[in-house]
Parts: structure tokens; sequence; C-alpha cells
């Protein structure tokens, strides 16, 4: 029998990531979305509103998975009315599934909501699941109670898993497009300081791990998603320079970055949070990364191409089951 997964928010690049992945991969895919978008005759599309329990609630019926990817993006001005925004977006999305979920005879296996390795304080040291230190700020307030609306209503069967994200790079689209036009301008020398570490996940990775936690029943909780070497941003983008072929890089001082960032009306934290994130659960559950260093993922997206990995081997090892 086909298995059934439905990604709520699958119009941006994450969502349309997971969707080619999961048709590529046999799944019926169902697609909940406020944005009408031209999708293959493989997927099912259902409007929603993210506030209100319509028909499409009858998609979660006997699905095997939920994929929660549904909120306003943060690459904006923090005003007052897009801080509502913003964490408007989530929890009204979060409950209004678990409203859905909660109605049903048969409700998804697994449920899988995004949040956001952001949630972490400004650290230098690698931050996990468990000994991990919350941060101070909106981002991380915006992780909290969207992770407090996920987790506060249990439902009996529904194994539920926080995806602790950090920036997830695609060959196409995602952040590391805009890094690389500044690498090739000559502008990738580091971003203020470039002692700030980031917390960065290859595409390919991305995918895995979402097939490992729906076929890994001890994946519950909240789990970090984001390959296990951090990287100084100062090394990040020298790696860059490196795979694209570019022999220097200028460095970009704090009061430029603000200034771009009023321009560009986006915010400086963002890139100057110094986010040092590591995947402890995923690697005690037995997953490894195709991926795990910024040179192996760069090379693969930007340079180079390292032939693929078998897709059907998702697991190298055998995940345990604790």
């Amino acid at each position: 029998m086909t298995r059934k997964i439905v990604i709520a928010g699958g119009s941006g690049f994450l969502g349309e990531l997971a969707t080619r992945h999961f048709i590529a991969q046999g799944w019926r895919v169902v697609v909940l979305s406020r944005a009408s978008q031209k999708h293959s005759r493989l997927i099912r599309q259902r409007y929603w509103d993210g506030k209100t329990v319509e028909p499409w609630q009858q998609e979660l019926e006997g699905a095997h998975a939920l994929l929660n990817l549904s909120g306003r993006s943060v690459d904006c001005r923090y005003t007052s009315a897009n801080r509502q925004e913003i964490i408007a977006s989530r929890i009204d999305s979060t409950h209004c599934l678990a409203n859905a979920v909660a109605a049903c005879q048969h409700p998804p296996k697994v449920w899988i909501n995004a949040s956001s390795a952001t949630i972490y304080r400004h650290a230098y040291e690698p931050q996990d699941e468990v000994g991990g230190e919350a941060g101070n700020g909106f981002s991380v307030e915006v992780c909290q109670q969207w992770e407090q609306a996920f987790f506060e209503k249990q439902v009996p069967g529904v194994r539920k898993v926080a995806l602790r994200m950090g920036i997830v790079l695609g060959s196409n689209a995602g952040a590391l497009l805009p890094m690389k036009r500044l690498v090739q301008l000559g502008l990738g020398g580091c971003f203020g300081s470039g002692t700030q570490y980031m917390s960065w996940l290859h595409q390919h990775d991305y995918l895995r791990i979402l097939e490992f936690i729906i076929s890994t029943t001890a994946a519950e909780g909240t789990i970090n998603a984001t390959a296990p070497q951090p990287l100084p941003n100062r090394l990040f983008l020298k790696a860059m320079r490196k795979t694209i072929g570019i022999p220097f890089g200028l460095p970009l001082p704090r009061p430029l970055l603000a200034l771009g960032a009023l321009l560009i009306r986006t915010e400086t934290e963002l890139i100057l949070k110094s986010r040092c994130v590591v995947p402890r659960r995923l690697q005690e559950l037995g997953f490894e990364f195709r991926y795990p260093t910024a040179e192996e993922a760069l090379q693969e997206l930007l340079g180079k191409k390292i032939p693929a990995a078998n897709p059907n081997n998702y697991y190298p090892t055998q995940p345990s089951a604790a």
C-alpha cells in the first residue's frame, strides 16, 4: 500500500524539496498551502488558511506522516507588525493542525514540526538537545512559543518531533545563493568578526533526516537537524572561495552589514548570531551524514560533483532502538 504524507506549508524552499523527494520515493503527497501552485499530477493540493479546520482535515486520515513547515519568513525587519505575523503564522497553523489531528480516527503515525537551531544561545561551544542552553531575544521567543504550541496537545499513537533546523544549503535556492553572489563579488572574506559559528545542513541530508525520523520509532521530542561540524563564518566563506575559485575576499564589517540589512529590509542577527549546534540525538540514533563537512557539502553544491549516494540506502548503519 502506498504511504501518504501531508505537507503543510509545502510551497516554500524546504517544502518543495520534500515534495519532490517523497514523490520520487513513491509516496502519495498532499500539500496544504495558502498559495495556488502548479504541481505535478502526482501531488494533491488543498487550500488552507492555517487557522481553520476545514475539509482538508480528511487528508490526514490514514496518512503515515505529517510535515509542518508553515510560517512567515523571518528574513525581514522585526517591526511590531512583522513580529506579530511571524509568531501568529507558526502558532495558529500548529494549533490548527493539532485540532485536525485530534479529530482523526486514524491520525498520522508521526508528525514532524519545523523549529529552528536559533533557539540556542549565542555560543562558541557545541549546543545539543541535552546540555544546550536557550538564548534570548525575539527569534528565540518565536521558537519557544512554537515548540510549546506543538507539544502541549498529545494525541495517542502520534509520535511528535520538533526539528530544530540549521541553515539548509540548496544548489538552486535558499541561503547559499546570496552568499555565493557576495563571494563572487569579492566580498567573501568574513561577515562581521567572522568568528560566529554557522550551523548548516546539505539539502540532501535534510531529506534523509526526514526519511530517517519517519522510519525510526525511537526518534521523538526535540531533534537538532544540523551537520555535525559547525564552522566559523570566516572558515565557511574560505571554503566557498576555494570551491568557486575566488582567490580573495574582502570582509564585510558589522556597520556595513547593518546598512545592507536596512536597505534589503532584514536583520543582521540572521548572519551575526553564533549558532554552534550539533546533532547529538540523530547520531545517537544511528544516523550518518552524507555531507558531514562544509567542504564536502560545498563541493557537491557548487563545485565538481561528487557521485550521489544510493537514494535507496538511507541508513548506512542500523538505527538504534533508544
